[in-house]
């Protein structure tokens, strides 16, 4: 029997649990944050999740807040069985919590207790985890707190930006809510596993502050960052006197015999930068107000830099 679900969720990374859950269920309406400025034209614009929504037909909800009564009663008016909540953007209070017959499931990018909160993705990259995963979760009045239903692991490639990774697990979040929706349509409700006190950690939210790279951490600390600061804020360094965002680099062992942040070798496979330990390699990069190139087209633009090639 097909659910009455409300789904709730925002960016791009929501939009294929919104296309699992209305595979084989009614979804009766679409929350998602209203219309912000986006672009240079500061146009009014709508969220990923809302324009799948529109294109399906479905019903589309955009309160400022659900702390007021009005929320609360538009919401028990359309008597759902379930919430999905993905990356809605909203907190959502006790008094919603408890309306839906099943509760409120949450799709989280992490292995919780690990990485709650708003940047699971770019701090697993950052730390150097080798795995990570897509939960579903029980929602309750905590930050990510609520039990667990279900897991699903992948493992991080070395060279994964955040961007990559979003995107796999936005596509793996997607088949665990199929998969708990459908033991839920069966009669098979999973079973909700509180989630262990230790191990539990918190994503802050990315800040442009943190772009900027210090060439006296270590190589390998600096290579994560760029990873995972890609698509944002994208990692920015200082070569030769020129500021410049670098989108790719890898980490490699180097003498330590010159001082942070100096240029130790140029050439077509990239620009080593010497760190508090080892070097980074430099491979696509980007000058202000250019596109990304490779290594070897920027030294084609860096006369001095070419003579330590």
């Amino acid at each position: 029997m097909a659910l009455r679900i409300v789904f709730a969720g925002t960016p791009e990374f929501a939009v294929p649990s919104l296309v699992a859950a209305a595979g084989r269920n009614e979804v009766v309406a679409v929350y998602t944050q209203p219309d912000r400025p986006a672009g240079r034209g500061r146009t009014l614009t709508a969220s990923p999740v809302k324009l799948e929504a529109l294109k399906r037909g479905l019903p589309v909800l955009q309160p400022e807040s659900l702390k007021d009564e009005l929320a609360r009663d538009a919401l028990r008016a359309l008597q759902p069985d379930l919430m999905v909540v993905v990356a809605y953007g909203l907190l959502l209070p006790q008094s919603i919590l408890d309306i839906p017959r099943y509760g409120c499931w949450n799709v989280h990018a992490s292995l919780l207790p690990r990485w709650r909160g708003a940047a699971p993705i770019q701090r697993a990259i950052e730390a150097g985890d080798a795995q990570t995963g897509a939960c579903l979760m029980q929602m309750e009045k905590g930050l990510d707190t609520g039990p667990v239903l279900l897991t699903q692991r992948l493992d991080i490639a070395r060279d994964e930006t955040a961007g990559q990774l979003h995107d796999r697990l936005a596509q793996l979040g997607a088949q665990t809510l199929a998969d708990g929706l459908g033991l839920l349509r069966a009669g098979m409700r999973p079973v909700p596993q509180p989630q262990p006190a230790e191990g539990a950690t918190y994503a802050r939210k990315l800040e442009k502050s943190e772009a900027r790279l210090d060439w006296s951490q270590p190589a390998d600390v600096l290579a994560r960052k760029v990873r995972a600061f890609d698509p944002w804020p994208i990692a920015e360094g200082e070569i030769a006197g020129e500021n410049v965002r670098i989108h790719r680099a890898v980490a490699i062992e180097a003498a330590q015999l010159a001082p942070p942040g100096t240029v130790l070798n140029v050439g077509r496979d990239g620009l080593d930068i010497a760190c508090g330990a080892g070097a980074l390699r430099i491979r696509v990069l980007q000058r202000a107000g250019g596109k990304q190139i490779t290594a070897a087209d920027y030294l084609n633009a860096r006369r001095d830099l070419q003579a330590r090639a």
